[in-house]
């Protein structure tokens, strides 16, 4: 499944915008682009964000609190 997607090249992106376009028509296309730009991005920001809660779980929270106020408040 995984070798399907690495074997797009640009032949295959045009006729996929080809069909896009005659099922959407020009109007709707740019709107359909951006929303699929937007959840590319949440998504790509998520699991950041989960990798990050996985690496803090494993190695342990980082000291960066620490390091960017240059001193720990004290209560």
């Amino acid at each position: 499944m995984l070798a399907l997607f690495q074997s797009f090249g640009l032949p295959e992106l045009g006729i996929i915008l080809l069909i896009a376009l005659i099922i959407f028509g020009p109007s709707r296309l740019p709107q359909i682009g951006r929303s699929v730009g937007k959840a590319l991005r949440e998504f790509r920001e998520s699991s950041t964000e989960v990798t990050k809660a996985i690496r803090e779980g494993v190695e342990g929270p980082e000291e960066e609190e620490g390091k960017s106020s240059g001193k720990k408040k004290e209560d």
